[in-house]
């Protein structure tokens, strides 16, 4: 399955443009699909998760942010739900993995070398990929590490055992530097949630992506 090109939902958006954004996003080709939503209530990201789930259709990876207990309750309500990304602080992702099973996708967020190493230490399997960020700074994310840069970037991606996902900040003439420092695939927010024309936005996006040489794993 490609991670070339991701689409991490802003939950500063109303629901139903959230929805509508993710609906152009799939239509126009994006690979994964991760539902990020820091506030409100498991009830209401439960709701939304089976929602997008729907839009989403098995056409994109759909994965939720943080919360391996909604995606196993999507699971159970019948939602695809392909699987998580997890941060530092979030559950182990050995845990993870246990809970949602070898099919899922379990992604982890690592910007620095010791998170690299702590990812090359879990048992083999344990983790699909990692979240390398952030790129650039970025307003959705206002607690984020020092920005990487493409150079710093480079260098993680260099020294991981796993693909490697650059998120944060990132414009669309980024991709091919990124791709070209190592990146299996890029992560997008503003960029897409913030566009006046998503739908073209998107387009615009998978062009660029196809431009480089596929990232395919598993």
């Amino acid at each position: 399955m490609s991670l070339q090109l991701h689409f991490v939902t802003d939950d500063r958006l109303p629901f139903d443009r959230t929805r509508d954004v993710v609906s152009a996003a799939v239509d126009a080709g994006v690979d994964v699909v991760q539902l990020r939503v820091k506030g409100g209530t498991a009830r209401d990201l439960l709701a939304q998760t089976v929602a997008l789930s729907d839009v989403v259709a098995g056409r994109a990876l759909f994965v939720v942010d943080d919360r391996v207990d909604i995606v196993l309750a999507a699971r159970d309500a019948g939602a695809r739900v392909d699987g998580v990304h997890l941060g530092q602080s979030d559950l182990p992702p050995q845990a993870a993995r246990r809970l949602l099973g070898d099919d899922a996708y379990v992604g982890w967020t690592a910007n620095t070398p010791a998170h690299l190493a702590a990812a090359a230490a879990f048992p083999a399997g344990t983790l699909d990929y990692l979240g390398v960020g952030v790129i650039r700074p970025t307003s959705t994310k206002p607690d984020h590490p020092p920005a990487l840069g493409v150079d710093g970037f480079g260098r993680l991606a260099a020294a991981a055992a796993l693909p490697c996902v650059a998120i944060g900040g990132i414009g669309i003439d980024d991709i091919a530097p990124l791709r070209d420092a190592g990146a299996a695939g890029v992560a997008v927010v503003s960029l897409l949630s913030a566009a006046e024309d998503p739908a073209a936005t998107a387009r615009e996006l998978r062009r660029a992506a196809d431009a480089t040489t596929a990232g395919v794993v598993r």
